[in-house]
Order: structure tokens, then sequence, then C-alpha cells
């Protein structure tokens, strides 16, 4: 099998895998990194989503080749207990999750759009969240957060 090289979270990364596997399943299965969920398995409700370069992506259905000398960020490498990512903050301020099964790739939706656009409105996070599915009605607290945060990080 061919060695597949990316960058995870920042770190430099070299999978002896099938090219052909689906890259949630080497970030759970092989590299132990668990914040992305397995949902659907087929790119239609967010709970896998990753950052690839600026763009939220399902990795339920990505092959590992698709990421070959890419960046691929997980909610792991958002922020730390530490050192929480602004988003994350904002996220318990304004008690936008529940269950916890979506906040994961809905934290790397916002990751994503914050990293393109700043200061985006609320219509333009609500847009960019619309893929997400959640079952637990936090929505309209999400949205509240992902404001929160974009405003906090344009205060930096």
């Amino acid at each position: 099998m061919p060695i597949i090289q990316f960058r995870l979270n920042g770190a430099a990364m070299a999978v002896d895998a099938d090219p052909d596997q689906m890259l949630l399943d080497v970030l759970r299965g092989r590299l132990g990194v668990t914040g992305a969920h397995f949902g659907c398995g087929a790119n239609e409700c967010g709970a896998c989503y990753v950052m690839v370069g600026d763009r939220a992506m399902a990795s339920c259905d990505m092959p590992l080749w698709s990421v070959a000398d890419k960046d691929v960020v997980t909610v792991e490498g958002l922020g730390t207990i530490e050192a929480p990512h602004p988003l994350q903050r904002a996220f318990i301020s304004e008690q936008a999750m529940q269950c916890g099964h979506c906040v994961s790739g809905i934290l790397v939706s916002a990751a994503a759009l914050l990293k393109r656009n700043p200061s985006p409105t609320e219509a333009e996070v609500r847009a960019a969240l619309d893929r997400n599915l959640c079952r637990c009605g936090s929505h309209n607290r999400m949205i509240r957060a992902v404001l929160r945060a974009a405003a906090e990080m344009a205060a930096t």
C-alpha cells in the first residue's frame, strides 16, 4: 500500500493505508482522532466534517488519497482545554450544545467560515451551518455563538 502524507492539526502524518479508505475511518481507527463522528456515511449530516484548507468537508465519503499533501483540521486541532478556540468558548458561553454528536462538525464548519470570512452576517452563518444536522434544537444558540466568536476574534 502507498503511504499517504498530509498534515493533521498541524502535524505531519504518513499513513500506510488503502488510499481509497475513507478519511473518517483512518482518523478514528488508525490515528485515534475521534472528534469527527460517524453520522450518516453519505455526506448528509455534517457530524464527520473536517476542515481541508478553508472548507468544511465530509470525511465519511472522502478517500484518504484526496487529502495527500493537504492540511486537515479536526475539532481537536481548533483549541485545547488550556487554550480553547474562541468558537469553543462561545459555544460554552451560549450553551450551544446538548448531546454533542453534531457539535464537532458544526465547530469545524464555523471555523472554516471564519477562516474565509472573519465578519460574517447572521445570514452567512446560517448558510454555512445549513448542511449540519442537529436534533437538539440548539441552532439559534449556535448562530449566536458563532457571531460571538467572530466578534471576539475581531477584537483581538
